[in-house]
């Protein structure tokens, strides 16, 4: 099984209104979301076995992410309960599709989540990232949790999405940032994160993870392992908002890799495998807010077949 741990939330995402700029405000529809939890669901709908890791609020909106994992064939045994409220996120979507955030954070139950102490066997991967690794208390029992099974062995995979308003020292967590590395497996970050960061795919690589993974928008999807680059464009389709897209990023990523290393992919096996990244990621893009794709709707290579990472319910 795959675990993702970290954070989930709701996104008040704006309604399209015909007024715009001297009008009312436009209607916020909530919707499901957290980067964590958008990769959990994009895991579940393309069949992998996966569990969650978090603490969710007892309130509504903690009862029906609850219910989207349940949907999506995510199980819910780490996940821990609590009575503070669910964290919210402000998107602000520009005319491209890309989407800036706000966030009301102040003492919500995905904060306080805590170490715990054991996960269930056998786990094939475990992927962190986004506010969770940010904002203590919770961040250092995520941490915790990284170092700990990266030392049993688990692949780890760690895609930072850095969400710069809620990084209080920015130095700080950069200096952070690079005491993760020796524990990660597959580091996957936007060329926004690689810039806010600092660093390069080389340097990355140099202190631990067997393989960097970047997207690049419109430009498509590049790795770099210790002995190939690859690359391949963007699939071509009419955004409606980008939500969630680089967390199906990393769904397809764990999914395809199917707890094998990294570093041990050649060239075209990753380059069937972004291109799979790639098309998943697409159709995110289609939809308005986190709506990642279910197996059905995507064509698998053979060796994600073969090598049975690739075992999706149909929809």
């Amino acid at each position: 099984m795959i675990v993702v741990a970290g954070e989930s939330l709701i996104d008040l995402v704006p309604e399209p209104s015909a007024a715009e700029g001297t009008g009312p405000l436009p209607a916020l529809a909530p919707r499901r979301g957290g980067g964590p939890y958008n990769t959990a669901v994009a895991l579940g709908r393309l069949g992998s076995e996966t569990v969650f890791c978090s603490r969710i609020s007892t309130d509504a909106f903690g009862e029906a992410l609850l219910d989207g994992l349940r949907s999506a064939g995510v199980a819910t045994d780490l996940v821990q309960r609590g009575p503070e409220p669910t964290t919210l996120a402000v998107a602000t979507v520009a005319a491209d599709g890309s989407a800036r955030y706000g966030f009301y954070a102040q003492g919500t139950a995905d904060r306080l989540f805590e170490l715990p102490e054991r996960l269930p066997e056998p786990v094939r991967a475990i992927s962190f990232g986004t506010c969770s690794l940010a904002l203590e208390p919770g961040a250092s029992a995520y941490e915790a949790l990284l170092r700990r099974e990266a030392g049993r062995g688990v692949p780890t995979v760690l895609d930072p999405n850095v969400r710069p308003g809620l990084i209080p020292d920015a130095d700080a967590y950069r200096a952070r940032f690079t005491g993760w590395l020796p524990y990660v497996s597959l580091l996957k970050l936007s060329e926004e994160d690689a810039a806010w960061l600092g660093g390069s795919p080389g340097e990355w690589l140099a202190q631990g993870p067997a393989a960097v993974v970047m997207t690049r928008g419109a430009g498509g999807l590049s790795v770099w392992t210790r002995d190939l680059s690859v690359s391949v464009p963007a699939v071509p389709v009419e955004v409606a908002d980008t939500i969630g897209a680089g967390d199906t990023v990393t769904a397809a990523l764990l999914h395809g890799l199917a707890g094998r290393d990294p570093g041990s992919l050649d060239a075209p096996a990753w380059r069937d495998l972004l291109s799979f990244a790639a098309r998943a990621a697409a159709l995110t893009c289609s939809r308005p807010g986190a709506e990642p794709p279910y197996a059905s709707e995507l064509t698998a290579p053979a060796w994600m077949i073969n090598s049975k990472g690739f075992r999706g319910r149909r929809r």
